[in-house]
């Protein structure tokens, strides 16, 4: 169905276009009319998800697909734990749909309010080192070609274009289904302790090897690591939750409600920032509980904000970070949001940050009402001079040029674009700039 067009913009509000048309394609039948009707008009066309990302990889100034009502659950494979998605389905909405099978995703990242086809195709990840991202549990994909054809990738057909597919940038074709491999349920233990920063550094690579999923997070102006680990626990072990009121305290109230309210003001007087950031690392992020694996994994974002996250090869974060918390200090820069270090495991997915190669993940982020150049500018040299590769889906400033240097694959991505969308029907301002026209 068509509806009057507006102004779209993500969520981060750092891009926005005027599409041409919008339409809500509810089948993928209509995504099919929908692409075929562009290319009749002569015009190009992008779906978009939740709008979750901070680049403009999303943006469509000629038809935008809004995939909200190309949602549910498709079919289930229990013998091989797979699910089959429509792929505008959030995140958020997965568990609900999996719970009757006794299956969970394996790992998630900390947001949960991308569209499963948008998660994937971005890039997202979560934390731990035996863990890929969220497209390496993609098992098979249905995308609607340039053409308007359905092209599947599976198993059992064009197996080979998966690694291309899964983590497609938008750029080969519309996702209308994707098949997760699952696993079954599970409870995670939670323990989130605040410790010494400089501890954490000297330990960070046992502390990493010996968790199901470890992660920390650093208020620049303070001495304190946020850290974070989670253990897998069958689903049969008894939960611990976090009772109702302290959680609403920690993560409605603080994280979220007072922390929006210091994020504000302190644009407008930074010298607030340092010492809130102390008081931050005092008053949160230090609990124990076990919960499914959902509840644990993800958690409420509601401050507005926007964000550049570099993957390194896992040995250099230690010195990317300490060379950036030089940085912080010695520019005077008062920054209000944490800096979050994660990790993942190599995959072989072409276009992947972590392809080839064990990784870690050092993200910083601004309040969207500060203006971040200077501060990520100054960030991204540092990550690249250790190897680093932006993800697809946050704020960066490299090209394609650069790009195919640090991507072993990069070229037979760019060959499978020039064959499934040779007209470039799904190309737009940022696809041109980190892909090439």
């Amino acid at each position: 169905m068509t509806r009057p067009g507006g102004k779209w913009q993500n969520w981060g509000r750092s891009e926005s276009v005027r599409p041409q048309r919008v339409e809500y394609p509810a089948s993928v039948a209509a995504v099919q009319r929908a692409v075929e009707a562009a290319a009749r008009r002569g015009m190009r066309i992008k779906a978009v998800g939740a709008g979750h990302s901070f680049t403009g990889i999303a943006v469509a100034p000629g038809v935008l697909l809004e995939l909200d009502d190309l949602a549910g659950l498709v079919d289930v494979d229990l013998a091989r734990s797979r699910v089959r998605l429509l792929a505008g389905t959030r995140l958020h909405q997965i568990p609900a749909l999996l719970a009757p099978y006794g299956l969970a995703m394996q790992n998630l990242g900390d947001i949960d309010r991308q569209s499963i086809a948008g998660a994937i195709s971005t890039g997202t990840h979560g934390t731990g080192a035996a863990f890929g991202g969220i497209a390496t549990q993609i098992v098979g994909v249905t995308v609607v070609t340039a053409s308007g054809e359905l092209l599947t990738v599976g198993d059992e057909e064009n197996a080979d274009l998966l690694p291309a597919l899964a983590l497609g940038l938008g750029a080969l074709g519309i996702l209308v289904e994707v098949t997760i491999q699952c696993v079954a349920q599970f409870v995670l233990r939670a323990v989130e302790h605040p410790e010494p920063l400089d501890e954490v550094l000297a330990t960070l690579d046992a502390r990493v090897a010996a968790s199901d999923h470890f992660e920390f997070y650093w208020f620049p102006h303070t001495d304190v690591a946020l850290t974070k680990t989670n253990t897998r626990l069958p689903a049969s072990t008894p939960r611990e939750p976090l009772p109702r009121v302290g959680r609403w305290i920690d993560e409605s109230l603080l994280s979220n409600g007072v922390y929006r309210v210091v994020c504000a003001a302190g644009t407008a007087a930074p010298g607030i920032v340092p010492p809130f950031s102390r008081l931050a690392v005092r008053l949160t992020g230090d609990r124990e509980y076990s919960e499914v694996s959902t509840r644990v994994l993800t958690q409420s974002r509601t401050v507005r904000f926007r964000e550049m996250e570099y993957a390194l090869p896992a040995e250099n974060v230690r010195p990317a970070f300490e060379a950036m918390r030089a940085l912080i200090d010695a520019r005077g820069w008062r920054i209000s949001f944490p800096v979050e270090v994660r990790f993942a495991a190599a995959d072989d997915l072409w276009l992947s940050t972590a392809h080839g190669r064990a990784s870690g993940y050092i993200a910083v982020h601004r309040y969207w009402r500060e203006d971040p150049t200077e501060y990520f500018e100054a960030v991204e040299e540092i990550m690249l001079s250790f190897g680093g590769r932006p993800h697809w889906g946050k704020m960066h400033t490299l090209d394609a040029a650069t790009l195919r240097q640090r991507y072993p694959r990069f070229d037979d991505f760019t060959a499978l674009r020039d064959r499934l969308d040779p007209d470039r029907s799904f190309q737009n301002r940022y696809l041109e700039r980190v892909l090439g026209e």
